[in-house]
């Protein structure tokens, strides 16, 4: 089934009025200040560096300083400025990167939000992945390879990997590099790591890279 992953990064203004979100599957991520998700069985208070992850309509309530946010979301299709921050005066959302990825039915689906850094000059050996996601730079550079291709990524910086495709990920040698990122793997993978090194030799190297879990959860995915 074909599904887009789009990556927001939202604006709110200390004091702001809510900003309300319809229901869909989504991660967030509070980049700046802190923020309370509201939704109807309850609310959630949310700190910088924490991640939400949830389906329902919900209001996003920003704190006292305001907040600055990563908003992922799973939709059924491209349109325009789908997505956006609507009747929030104020607020103001940019949209970092959007991509149609392909979800096999025969999988559930659970959808996932982690944080990776990096010491100084780190590397991920070539590896892939379980599933497609979107990554978003928070500190540091990171050159990624795959497909005959280097591409490099810096602070405020989001790109697409499918997963499928082998990529060699070298970090800075100045500065630590760290990024978050959400993407959507089989539910088999729940609780489990999802890379896999495509070198036997690299598979037993040790690893530079250090994941910390921000939150995980079944997801249900209707097709477009």
């Amino acid at each position: 089934m074909s599904m887009v992953l789009r990556l927001n990064e939202d604006r709110l203004p200390a004091g702001g009025a809510p900003a309300y979100l319809p229901a869909i599957e989504r991660v967030i991520y509070v980049l700046e200040g802190d923020a309370t998700v509201e939704f109807a069985s309850g609310c959630a208070y949310q700190a910088t560096g924490s991640a939400w992850l949830g389906g329902e309509e919900l209001a996003l309530i920003p704190g006292p300083d305001g907040a600055r946010v990563l908003r992922w979301e799973l939709d059924t299709e491209f349109a325009g400025d789908r997505g956006m921050l609507v009747a929030a005066p104020g607020a103001g959302s940019e949209g970092k990167h959007s991509e149609e990825i392909g979800l096999d039915s025969r999988f559930g689906w659970l959808m996932r939000c982690d944080r990776v850094s990096f010491p100084k000059g780190g590397i991920a050996y070539t590896h892939v992945h379980q599933g497609p996601g979107i990554r978003y730079c928070l500190e540091g550079q990171i050159e990624i390879q795959s497909e005959g291709r280097s591409d490099y990524f810096g602070p405020g910086e989001a790109w697409f990997e499918s997963g499928l495709a082998p990529v060699l990920a070298i970090t800075s040698k100045e500065m630590e590099t760290a990024f978050v990122r959400c993407f959507v793997l089989p539910r088999s993978c729940k609780g489990r790591p999802s890379i896999r090194y495509v070198n036997a030799e690299d598979a037993a190297k040790p690893k530079t890279q250090r994941y910390k879990v921000l939150g995980e959860r079944f997801i249900e995915v209707v097709g477009a």
